[in-house]
């Protein structure tokens, strides 16, 4: 088979990054994480202190960022800032309270479509986000859109956070902020969070991973 890529779509918590890198695991191709690329540029922006409003200094500084993914020894790919491992501090809850306004300006986003589309055009890749059915790989292949209510994301994200030993959010303080993140993402000017026309939906609430896993596969293997 030539290559060929899976655009997975979806809110905040809905499971898209799980899926994909189960899905990149079983297939043996590439998965690009964009919503981490979208993080490590607010980390970046963060541990120099410059207000996330200040568009001229955003800008700047996205012009000193060398993002790039690896894997680690286990297998786990990991997100690298100007050669230094990310993956843990991007998860914060200081860049997740920030990084949909940094994800908003238009010149960020250009940026990383640019890298994005550039990975993706000499591999078979698995990518996640919330614009990459309709803004960055709009002739991806295959389409899927993630879903799940803001309670069952909250729960998720809550559950995930006690495990890494993340966060001290409550699991209402998580539903509001998904729920305002929400209302922010598929409401910007810029690449908001869509569906895509000829995207799959599907609605996640009672699925678990791997049910949602092997729903894709058997969907691209037909």
């Amino acid at each position: 088979m030539s290559n060929f890529q899976i655009a997975i779509d979806g809110p905040s918590s809905s499971g898209k990054s799980t899926v994909a890198q189960a899905i990149a695991k079983k297939l043996d191709i590439i998965y690009i994480d964009t919503g981490a690329m979208y993080r490590a540029v607010t980390l970046a922006v963060l541990q120099d202190s410059i207000n996330v409003s200040d568009a001229e200094r955003v800008e700047k500084k996205l012009s000193t960022l060398n993002l790039s993914f690896k894997r680690s020894d286990e297998g786990i790919q990991e997100m690298y800032l100007n050669n230094q491992n990310v993956s843990r501090e991007i998860r914060s809850d200081v860049v997740t309270a920030n990084v949909s306004e940094i994800s908003a300006y238009p010149f960020v986003r250009e940026k990383l479509v640019e890298d994005q589309r550039n990975m993706a055009s000499t591999h078979s890749v698995v990518m996640d986000g919330r614009d990459i059915g309709t803004v960055v790989l709009p002739h991806a292949e295959y389409k899927f859109f993630l879903n799940a209510s803001a309670k069952v994301r909250a729960k998720r994200r809550f559950d995930e956070n006690i495990e890494k030993g993340l966060s001290n959010q409550t699991l209402e303080e998580i539903e509001e902020s998904i729920v305002a993140r929400d209302h922010y993402d598929s409401n910007r000017e810029h690449s908001p969070l869509k569906k895509a026309d000829d995207a799959i939906e599907l609605e996640t609430d009672h699925l678990s991973v791997e049910q949602v896993v092997n729903t894709i596969i058997n969907h691209i293997k037909k």
